[in-house]
């Protein structure tokens, strides 16, 4: 293989990644395999999901449950992403399975991403048999539709966060800032740059490549124009979004 063709299939990889990142940050929910503790067979159940900065997935799960049971005798496991809701043909639609293992993290940033995606969660976080996993991606399978298939590197799953360390820290004043004082322009991201029915839309996470959004049992995922790397940047860019939100609506 030459360079050039080695350096567009990277290339290529990026941007599926990126794709692949985007879906699973859009949804919060998945269907987790784990292989059973005394026999091997597969199991799957559903577990609430959310991102970590770089798009590691996090679930809050509890040490009784079966899947628990499982990755603490085998981290191994894989996470389906289903992204086929809406079309006619559902295998038309966007999926992800992500393989890699499940570690348990302390990372309070991670466990404050996941409580302002799911606040039902802030209940039994605390809980002793409750504790964060993350899962570190080791290979990703994306179907795009009909012979839409890649298999991709876990390292362009994951994003970069190198540069982004001050975004981090001012997270959660941006999402406060955002939901108390301009909550109007939360639901106009969601109504008129995503297309979701209006409602009590809230933002609950920022990072380099967009927004999260939530309304009752509804998320969206906003994705923003270029990456951004600190507090300035994100404010100039919601901005800029809240303008041609303001500007659809004007037609």
């Amino acid at each position: 293989m030459s360079e050039k063709s080695s350096q567009i299939d990277r290339k290529a990889e990026v941007k599926l990644g990126t794709e692949a990142r985007l879906l699973a940050r859009s949804i919060d929910r998945g269907s987790l395999a784990t292989a059973m503790r005394e026999d091997q067979w597969p199991y799957a159940s559903l577990v609430m999901t959310a991102s970590s900065y770089d798009g590691s997935p996090l679930l809050l799960i509890s040490e009784l449950a079966e899947h628990t049971q499982n990755i603490l005798k085998d981290q191994r496991c894989g996470l389906l992403i289903d992204g086929t809701a809406g079309p006619d043909t559902p295998l038309t639609g966007s999926r992800i399975t992500l393989i890699g293992t499940l570690q348990r993290t302390e990372d309070s940033r991670d466990l404050e991403r996941y409580i302002r995606r799911h606040a039902d969660a802030e209940i039994y976080a605390g809980f002793a048999d409750f504790a964060l996993y993350r899962m570190a991606v080791e290979r990703t399978h994306m179907v795009a539709g009909f012979g839409e298939i890649h298999w991709i590197d876990g390292a362009a799953f994951n994003f970069n966060t190198d540069s982004s360390a001050a975004l981090a820290e001012a997270e959660a004043d941006i999402i406060e800032h955002l939901n108390d004082d301009h909550g109007d322009a939360v639901t106009l991201y969601a109504r008129n740059l995503l297309h979701h029915p209006t409602g009590e839309w809230r933002l609950t996470g920022v990072d380099p490549e967009g927004c999260d959004l939530r309304s009752a049992g509804a998320v969206a995922r906003l994705a923003f124009d270029r990456i951004v790397c600190d507090a300035e940047q994100a404010r100039a860019e919601l901005v800029k979004l809240v303008k041609k939100a303001r500007k659809s609506e004007e037609k």
